[in-house]
């Protein structure tokens, strides 16, 4: 009698992942409004530039969303990088070994600019294409948009350095700008790339970096571009592998900004020691170091005495970048959710056709279009940044920004994850390494408090900065009455912020998050009333200036009254 055979293994209602997905043209929310962007700041001249711009975003569209894009991100992050202090005679080298994985991506980032191309770049619209790719290349991984950061940061202050005679800083301006990847160390002069790093905090400051004891002593004449010899430690020291660091130091009493090599002027490598790699949540593929200067030689960046006033300009570009870089964190994770929520069935019907599950996702879709939205206008501001009004917002909606930005995506980041059950727990898929990556943008370059306190600082440095949002936000005036008066308080308060003295300040700081994330989320709404279909408006500004606003509320509390389907329909990739 014949045996029946049975099989356990017939997979059924599984999602294949997503990949080999074109990022630009299959993404309707980041490219419509990052054309839309660049289309404004176009001229009749310019047509063949604007072009260009989109081929080149849908070339690096198709690359980071490729099978193989995806595969680097994976093993980049399997296989973390290694410190090795020591060669095998025995000489200290302490060098960073990374996964062959991790220098495929670098050599992809830096073959596309993104590392410094768009300061030399002087068509329209460069900072725009810029961010844009920088979300791009985000989804395909995001640790090394750290050393991607912190030299395109580095690059204008190192360029008005060299500006000013500085031959150091014109060298290595010189390396970066080149779109070669060279990991190997070397002097300037011969590098064919190269990447920058930054250290600031020290263990017993943190934020407070006027608590910096790093010692950096003349070696010679002082001032600008000459040597010094550097003592001291740093707690986190951002791309232990790079060329060359921007460094806070004290110089006596005063804190500057030091150019410190990894090769000293006589050849020898430089005495910068990493005592260790940081064992961090996330953020797994990129480096973070512990290091000690031990008569460490570097260069003087800039005058005497204004190191903070320096690398806080730097920090400004970074911080911009922390936006993108969650932007693009919840980009994916949104993608990957909306892709398991079409593909899976669940009790007779896929679950993006399950109401519930309709309404969290088409609240992360609002978050996500919001997050995209501000993240491009405040790249334009970059753009634009010698008119004083666009200064003045990028100078408050920088900070603004990316504490409310890199919060909401920890939360929706979250949901995501959850909307895609155990396998979107589990480490066989990206959803996992997006949630442990989601975090860091909220840590890096200042804290959220910070942040916040940052804001109520432009308002009372920059009175202009009020008048400059009244500005900004008029055009979406008059069509929803919660945006009108959820624009009239924060204009209030932030004119209160910016008036109060030393008898109010402490009522000040204790709002400041409220105020700052109303600059931002109000930012958002006027910018999805005017581009953005009504659909996405209405339920934007329902859910996060409506009645209650955002206070208490969880992702997939949309009123009854929102669209979801066509905020669905608008937010996902046409890959099912």
């Amino acid at each position: 009698m014949p045996t029946e055979t049975f099989s356990t293994h017939d997979v059924i209602n599984q999602v294949p992942p997503l990949v080999d997905v074109n990022l630009w043209t299959q993404d309707e929310l980041l490219r419509s409004h990052t054309c839309r962007e660049l289309r404004g700041q176009a001229t009749a001249q310019a047509d063949a530039a604007l072009q260009a711009r989109e081929a080149a975003l849908d070339e690096h569209g198709a690359w980071a969303g490729s099978a193989a894009a995806l595969a680097l991100g994976d093993a980049a992050n399997r296989y973390p990088p290694e410190w090795v202090g020591y060669d095998a005679t025995g000489h200290r080298i302490d060098c960073v070994r990374f996964h062959p994985a991790w220098h495929d991506l670098m050599r992809g980032i830096a073959e596309r600019g993104l590392h410094s191309a768009a300061w030399n770049d002087a068509r329209p619209g460069a900072q725009v294409a810029r961010a844009a790719g920088f979300i791009l290349q985000g989804q395909a991984e995001a640790g090394t948009l750290c050393p991607t950061t912190m030299t395109f940061a580095a690059v204008p202050i190192l360029a008005q350095a060299a500006a000013c005679g500085d031959t150091h800083a014109a060298a290595w301006v010189k390396a970066a700008g080149t779109r070669v990847y060279d990991p190997e160390p070397a002097a300037a002069a011969v590098k064919r790339g190269a990447l920058f790093g930054m250290g600031l905090t020290e263990k017993q400051g943190g934020s407070d970096l006027r608590a910096v004891t790093t010692q950096a002593i003349a070696t010679g004449a002082p001032g600008p571009g000459q040597g010094y010899r550097l003592t001291g430690h740093k707690w986190f020291f951002s791309v232990p592998q790079a060329d060359a660091h921007l460094v806070l130091a004290r110089e006596g009493e005063a804190l500057s900004c030091m150019l410190v090599p990894q090769g000293c002027p006589d050849g020898r490598r430089n005495a910068v020691r990493i005592r260790r790699l940081k064992d961090k949540v996330g953020n797994r593929s990129n480096a973070s170091a512990e290091v000690e200067f031990e008569q460490a030689w570097g260069t003087l960046v800039g005058e005497p005495g204004r190191g903070l006033a320096v690398l806080l300009r730097m920090a400004a570009v970074t911080r911009l970048d922390c936006v993108l870089g969650s932007t693009a964190l919840l980009r994916h994770a949104l993608s990957l959710a909306l892709h398991h929520a079409q593909a899976r069935q669940a009790f007779g019907r896929a679950l993006i056709d399950q109401p519930l599950m309709a309404n969290v996702l088409a609240d992360a879709a609002l978050e996500s279009e919001a997050a995209i939205v501000l993240g491009l206008r405040l790249a334009r501001a970059l753009d634009q940044h010698a008119a004083p009004i666009e200064r003045a917002l990028l100078r408050v909606g920088t900070p603004a920004a990316k504490m409310w930005v890199c919060k909401r995506t920890i939360t929706y980041v979250a949901e995501c994850l959850e909307a895609c059950g155990g396998n979107g727990y589990s480490e066989d898929g990206p959803m996992a390494r997006l949630y442990r990556e989601a975090p860091v943008n909220s840590i890096w370059e200042g804290s959220g408090n910070v942040m916040a306190l940052d804001v109520l600082r432009a308002f009372a440095r920059e009175r202009d900065t009020v008048t400059a949002l009244e500005a900004e936000w008029q055009p979406a005036r008059g069509v929803y009455p919660a945006f009108d008066l959820a624009v009239a308080g924060c204009l209030q308060a932030a004119s209160r912020s910016g008036a109060a003295d030393a008898t109010n300040a402490e009522a000040a700081a204790f709002e400041a998050r409220r105020v700052a994330a109303d600059v931002a989320r109000i930012w958002q709404a006027a910018l999805l009333i005017q581009h953005a279909p009504p659909a996405v408006a209405d339920a934007f500004v329902a859910s996060r200036l409506g009645e209650g606003g955002c206070g208490g509320r969880l992702p997939g509390e949309l009123s009854a009254k929102a669209d979801a389907a066509a905020i669905l329909t608008r937010a996902r990739r046409q890959v099912c």
